[in-house]
Formats: structure tokens, C-alpha cells, sequence
């Protein structure tokens, strides 16, 4: 666990840099040549990916949690800056999670949000299509998922409850309580078929600790951050 939460950290200091970086695909971009394009192109977009969560348990000790799969869906809008370069908003169903196994016991953890990613895109001209290579903010509001576990034939599932804060009350009635808001940053690289189609690689790190602020037992250290990568298809209307 602690290289996939050393590597978490690497990637935040990839993106710190990445405006640095697309400032300098920029020029590369004014300098091909390419077609007259749309002041705003809709399309679709969905994919799947590996996933996890980083942070701590209660006692401040690292997660020890595997990946787990993922998808994604929505709608995606191109917003023509000047040549090669652009917005990307997107609205987007997504399902993050991660599981781990003890001796006696499986856990699996599922977060089911309705995502806002915002990238700056580059489209570089490259045969008859255009290389992809993108960077930007996302915030992601919880709706679903739960927390199971399965121990023999007996499994609990505790539903998701959107809140800061946890209070015992949660805990009796039976339910899995986590902050609603989700904050961080998306890396993405892929090609554009001349068509219209699409596919890319996407990285993904939470940048805001989910867990929320336990009400009844200030001693507790949890803290849960996303992260994932995969890969996702399009089409441009």
C-alpha cells in the first residue's frame, strides 16, 4: 500500500506542474496546421478504471486497500479557445471504490458520484486525426454506494450517508457516513479519430479528504482520498 500511496503523492506533484507544461504544448499547437473547428462540440463519453483509496485507519496507520474496478459515464462539451485549444466540461456518473481481505473477512467499499470534471485540452494534429493531451480540476458530489462485508455466508451492507459529520446514532442505525463533496485533479492522454471517435488514458487524484469529522470519538485519525486510471471511449457529435 505505501508505494501505491507514495506514487498518489508523486502524481499530485506531476499535476502542481502540468499548467507549466500544457503552456508549452500550446506554442507546439499554434505551429500545425489544422481545420476550421466549432466554437463548441458535444459528445459522449464512458470507460472503466482501476481504483482505490489512500489515507489512513483509525489509529493514523496507512490503508492497506487493493484496486478496485470503476466506470464512468456522461457528456463531455469542446470549448474552442484558438487553434488546438480548449475547455473541457463534462458531466459524469462515476463510481469509485477499493476492497481489502483479512483471515476472516471481505470488504468491499463503493462511492457512487455525480462528477464535474473541468480540463484544458490540447489537440494536436497528428495523421488524420489529433492527439489528445489534457490536465484540470474535478468536484464530485456523493449520491450511492455502500460499504459490505462478507464474512462465511454473512454479509452486512452499509448503505452511504452524505454528511461531515459522524455521530454514534450513524453507527447504530447502520450506515457507512461520508463527506458528499469530492475535490481533485485529472491527468488524460488519447487520440481523436478524424470520425468523431475517441478513446484516452485517464489518472485521477482526490485531493480532499472524504472522511468526515467524527462526532463521537475524537480520538479517530481516518482520513480516505481517491485515486484511480483507466481507460475511457468517446464520440463527438
Amino acid at each position: 500500500m505505501s508505494g501505491s500511496y507514495t506514487f498518489a503523492l508523486k502524481f499530485y506533484s506531476i499535476m502542481k506542474k502540468s499548467l507549466l507544461t500544457l503552456s508549452t504544448f500550446i506554442f507546439i499547437a499554434l505551429s500545425v496546421n489544422a481545420q476550421e473547428d466549432k466554437l463548441v462540440t458535444l459528445g459522449i463519453r464512458a470507460g472503466g478504471s482501476y481504483t482505490n483509496i489512500v489515507g489512513k485507519n483509525m489509529t493514523g496507520h496507512s490503508l492497506d486497500y487493493d484496486y478496485k474496478i470503476g466506470y464512468h459515464a456522461g457528456i463531455t462539451a469542446d470549448l474552442y479557445v484558438f487553434e488546438g485549444f480548449y475547455l473541457q466540461p463534462a458531466l459524469l456518473y462515476s463510481v469509485k471504490g477499493a476492497k481489502n481481505e483479512t483471515e476472516l473477512t471481505k470488504n468491499t467499499y463503493s462511492v457512487s458520484y455525480i462528477e464535474l470534471p473541468l480540463n484544458i485540452l490540447l489537440k494536436l494534429s497528428l495523421g488524420n486525426g489529433k492527439l489528445l493531451l489534457g490536465a484540470g480540476p474535478y468536484a464530485a458530489y456523493g449520491i450511492g454506494g455502500s460499504a459490505k462485508s462478507t464474512t462465511g455466508s454473512l454479509t452486512l451492507d452499509r448503505k452511504n450517508k452524505f454528511k461531515n459529520s459522524l455521530t454514534a446514532q450513524d453507527v447504530l442505525d447502520g450506515y457507512n457516513v461520508l463527506k458528499p463533496w469530492d475535490f481533485g485533479a485529472n491527468a488524460l492522454a488519447g487520440y481523436e479519430f478524424e470520425g468523431g471517435f475517441s478513446f484516452q488514458l485517464n489518472a485521477q487524484l482526490g485531493l480532499s479528504d472524504f472522511y468526515p469529522k467524527n462526532e463521537y470519538l475524537q480520538a479517530d485519525k481516518s482520513s480516505l482520498k481517491h485515486f484511480g486510471a483507466g481507460l475511457s471511449v468517446g464520440y463527438k457529435f
